[in-house]
């Protein structure tokens, strides 16, 4: 991918910044980086998952926080041994963040119109398996179109995704279609995976219980996603079927789901496009459970107000839906 270190961009950059810190009265140090930081951690309210987005260590992320506050005269997180939250001046600033981004992307995207050749950055977020088995294929087309665009990405777990685009943090993200579409997002279904129950194929004695009995789920032990659209589809299989569900674990992302399964730790449920991008294909089988789940749909996903981005209103207008 081509960086964005253009001079032009680096002289817009500046004279954004400017008119950022006339905002910010006394501010010497505040940034578009620091920013993004503020806003993420204000999303997860977790530093070690922020500093793993934003790719910086926790302390790191610490002190631009301290810096932030420090700036701005008043304390914008309550922090404890056990949480993190947003306090009121906070909120207000977030807020205000959220409006800088939005107007420094809109900035930046009415220059773009000007430019016959699009340049810059574009950020998007999915999962491991998502960037294996439906972005490549995207990525080579935009590319091809766009050499000059930066591709930033960020992996995650898929239940994120849509709380990625609605909080300004990615601009794009490939995710499950959710059972209501939010009025202020758009989605385009780019493919469509079966979700499928899986075991174990080594000897153990998850495998055998799925041998003696494969139609029978009420004493196998359930490795189920903690907030996935999968879980609420198997939950409400399981109740339609009148069964309580063993749930032995609950895990982020189908990624470890199959990782557990593959070892006995239990039964799992998985859209197929996980399967088939796995390395552990192998070593799980797909079990003919009846009636089947509702398949997924999967596809990208963007908030309706980034699609005046010429940036990303092309990354959108590659993808062929099905």
């Amino acid at each position: 991918y081509y960086a964005i270190n253009s001079v032009l961009n680096k002289v817009l950059f500046s004279l954004y910044s400017i008119a950022v810190y006339a905002i910010l009265p006394d501010t010497e140090t505040m940034n578009f980086y620091e920013l993004r930081q503020f806003i993420s951690l204000s999303n997860t309210l977790h530093f070690a998952k922020t500093s793993r987005e934003c790719n910086i260590s926790p302390s790191a992320l610490s002190r631009a926080i301290q810096r932030m506050e420090d700036e701005v005269g008043r304390k914008l997180f309550i922090r404890d041994n056990r949480k993190v939250q947003l306090s009121s001046a906070g909120i207000e600033f977030k807020s205000f963040a959220l409006d800088t981004m939005d107007r420094w992307a809109k900035y930046r995207d009415a220059v773009q119109e000007e430019e016959k050749i699009l340049q810059g950055e574009i950020n998007l977020y999915c999962s491991v398996t998502a960037a294996y088995g439906v972005l490549a294929g995207l990525f080579e087309r935009f590319r091809k179109l766009h050499p000059r665009i930066h591709i930033r990405l960020q992996t995650g777990d898929a239940a994120n995704a849509i709380e990625k685009v609605q909080a300004g943090t990615a601009d794009l993200t490939v995710a499950a279609k959710p059972e209501t579409i939010p009025k202020n997002l758009l989605f385009k279904t780019i493919t469509v995976t079966p979700l499928v129950f899986i075991g174990p194929k080594v000897s153990c004695e998850v495998a055998a219980m799925l041998d003696r009995n494969p139609q029978d789920l009420r004493q196998v032990p359930m490795i189920l996603a903690e907030q996935a659209i999968s879980r609420k589809r198997v939950e409400a299989w399981f109740k339609e079927k009148g069964i309580k569900p063993n749930v032995y674990a609950e895990v982020a992302g189908h990624e470890a789901i199959l990782s557990m399964v593959r070892l006995g730790c239990g039964a799992g449920v998985v859209p197929k496009l996980v399967i088939e991008n796995s390395l552990f294909q192998d070593e799980i089988r797909i079990l003919g459970l009846k009636p089947a789940l509702e398949p997924y749909e999967v596809g990208l996903c963007v908030h309706k107000r980034r699609m005046d981005s010429p940036i990303v209103r092309a990354f959108w207008d590659c993808a062929s839906p099905v």
